[in-house]
């Protein structure tokens, strides 16, 4: 577990959520909350994190969405026990189970209205971070397909799977969601305008049948370069990740 010297307390969503985390290790930036405001859940839903880290993407979720039923699955026990700590700091119920998803715990062996995703993004072929923690929650070591299988598993009939991931791994996860995952729509996020999609946020459905959509994408700053010490957040962004608006009006 992590010591108290190792770790910081952060504010998310202009302070509605505090979150710790580790000084060196994975930190939670703007991609869990961007995975949560995609997430089209309702009051009365439950919802599986896969892989939750110290549980930003949920707590945003159950921040936004009051009455949610939160799970969360953490491979790493350390990350795993921040998540429970920041739940109860924050005054969210979430449950978490340490565990590998390729190998379900057997309490979550059940059926869910969602399941939303952060999959690491860099290759395991790649440099390693110099921090054990950090380098397995960041780079690939369980295929993406893995990750929508085990999500198309644990999803009820008609439940929705929200992904965010880096751009180069679309082509893999768009294979793996047939036959029973449809109606998938694709949303680009691009850092500014003029510059390629790194990142996308990708919605399916179990027993969707509407057609495949790319999206127009969100554009995350304002400019073309950064320009001083400050966020340049575009309006639709800020809303999001200052304000805790959600991005469902983009997916319908």
């Amino acid at each position: 577990m992590f010591a108290p010297e190792e770790l910081s307390d952060d504010k998310f969503l202009c302070g509605r959520l505090h979150l710790l985390q580790p000084v060196k290790g994975y930190r939670a930036a703007t991609d869990p909350v961007l995975l949560a405001a995609a997430c089209p859940a309702e009051s009365g839903h439950s919802v599986l994190d896969l892989g939750c880290g110290a549980g930003a993407a949920a707590l945003c979720l159950g921040r936004r969405v009051p009455g949610l039923t939160l799970f969360g699955l953490e491979l790493q026990p350390a990350y795993a026990d921040l998540a429970r700590r920041n739940a109860d700091r924050n005054g969210i119920a979430l449950e978490v189970h340490d565990g590998d998803l390729t190998r379900m715990p057997k309490a979550l062996r059940r059926d869910f209205d969602h399941v939303i995703a952060n999959p690491p993004y860099y290759p395991a072929t790649g440099s390693p971070s110099p921090v054990a923690v950090r380098a397995r929650a960041m780079q690939v070591e369980t295929p993406l397909s893995d990750w929508v299988a085990a999500a198309t598993r644990r999803l009820r009939p008609g439940g929705w799977l929200t992904l965010i991931l880096g751009a180069d791994g679309l082509p893999q996860v768009v294979s793996a969601l047939g036959p029973k995952l449809g109606s998938a729509s694709v949303l680009p996020l691009v850092a500014r305008e003029g510059r390629p999609a790194l990142r996308v946020l990708v919605q399916a459905r179990k027993g969707g049948r509407a057609p495949f959509r790319l999206l127009s994408p969100l554009i995350i700053h304002q400019g073309l370069a950064h320009d001083g010490d400050r966020e340049s957040y575009t309006a639709e962004a800020n809303a999001v990740l200052r304000g805790g608006a959600d991005l469902l009006a983009r997916f319908r």
